[in-house]
């Protein structure tokens, strides 16, 4: 019997290339800027492995399921690196070329990326996402080659926006304000938390659709909580019914093409007690005035500051519960974060036209204190030349979401 001839890697342009969610001349100014970066580092090549780089360079949103995925960067190239299993969908989802590398033999992975790699000498890489096993083995694999964790700097061009990301990201803002009156229209008393969630899930997913055709629908949530439920910001959706008086989370968070958006808000069951009004309206006069202390030229420990000073004025900064916001772009609950472009203490990142940030200050009191529960309400901002531009459209506060039995 003959022996069929396994390749370890290998090309498929199955049917024609997919409608990427920006442009041709979008993907060469962002390959363009880290080529000069690249430069400017004295590096030859940019071994991309993760989901938020790849998609951001490339156009395509990886699934590992456990293998490893690539965007190799060259003065002259851009080549995703993708496993077997994904088919031709790789090439047809992403700019520039693609390679495929098979499970047949250890390693076939490393052997694509060296062949891409061609020779070059010095490889930036990503070290807050190569693994310590992978790192190992890129040093057998690529024996020989000098590398440098070029993460931080990356992530640096990735906080400014481009006019086509904000557009995208307006889209996501947009979207999640539908998935919000969804939500909104479905809060009933005996409603279960999963179906509300899947009633703000199902308006964004048809909105999606509808708006942007040709992406992948794919990864868009909810996080929909009620009474003690609500103490976590990332708390996972439940089957506990809606009581009369509940505190309740709205959160929605639409995906198109990898760029995450949110929208959430605090509401209550019927009127709130004395106690829960008094900590909410604080909440609220807390994301006001965050929202106005975005500004260029504000840092973010800076916005910080003045939110705790407010807060501990009322003598409630003890019951804030995370940083006051973060940057918007390529990310998500499970892959990618722009850490220098957070509101807290520890970052002196200086605002500058073109980020994008949102202002969420949220207040927890345990169960047994007066106006326990979780508080939150979350604005999306983009910051221009000329001004701020708050491109959250759904309403906050107890004039507005205090839900009717």
């Amino acid at each position: 019997m003959s022996q069929i001839q396994r390749p370890e890697f290998f090309e498929l342009h199955n049917g024609s290339k997919a409608n990427l969610p920006f442009s041709d001349t979008e993907y060469e100014i962002r390959l363009g800027k880290l080529r000069a970066l690249m430069a400017g580092n004295n590096v030859e090549a940019m071994l991309l492995t993760s989901m938020h780089n790849i998609a951001y360079y490339s156009g395509f949103l990886y699934c590992s399921f456990g293998r490893p995925y690539a965007c190799v960067v060259t003065a002259e190239r851009c080549v995703t690196i993708s496993a077997n299993i994904d088919g031709g969908q790789p090439w047809r989802r992403c700019y520039g070329d693609n390679l495929i590398y098979t499970d047949w033999k250890r390693n076939n992975y490393w052997r694509a990326v060296k062949t891409v790699l061609g020779n070059s000498r010095s490889v930036g890489i990503e070290g807050d996402h190569m693994t310590l096993a992978s790192s190992q083995v890129m040093a057998e694999m690529l024996d020989g080659v000098e590398t440098r964790d070029l993460c931080q700097s990356i992530m640096g061009l990735r906080m400014f926006k481009s006019a086509e990301e904000i557009e995208l990201i307006k889209g996501g803002a947009r979207t999640a304000d539908i998935g919000g009156e969804a939500i909104r229209d479905a809060i009933r008393v005996g409603t279960r938390e999963i179906d509300v969630a899947m009633a703000g899930r199902d308006a964004m997913e048809i909105e999606i659709s509808r708006a942007y055709p040709h992406s992948e629908v794919r990864d868009s949530w909810v996080w929909f909580q009620s009474g003690l439920n609500t103490d976590g910001a990332h708390n996972p959706v439940t089957t506990r019914q809606l009581e009369a008086g509940d505190i309740l989370s709205l959160n929605t968070f639409p995906m198109i093409s990898g760029y995450y958006t949110a929208l959430e808000r605090t509401l209550f069951v019927g009127e709130p007690d004395a106690a829960s009004l008094k900590i909410w309206q604080a909440n609220v006069d807390a994301h006001e005035l965050g929202i106005s202390l975005i500004r260029a030229g504000a840092t973010c420990s800076g916005i910080c500051a003045e939110i705790n000073r407010f807060f501990a004025d009322l003598d409630l900064l003890q019951y804030r519960s995370f940083g006051y916001g973060h940057s918007f772009g390529v990310l998500s609950h499970y892959y990618g974060r722009e850490a220098g472009l957070e509101l807290r203490e520890d970052i002196d990142t200086v605002l500058e036209p073109g980020m994008v940030v949102s202002m969420e200050p949220m207040l927890t009191l345990p169960e047994g204190l007066p106006g326990a529960g979780g508080y939150r309400e979350h604005d999306i901002l983009v910051i221009g030349e000329d001004g701020v531009e708050n491109i959250t459209g759904f309403p906050f506060g107890p004039e507005h979401n205090i839900i009717a039995l």
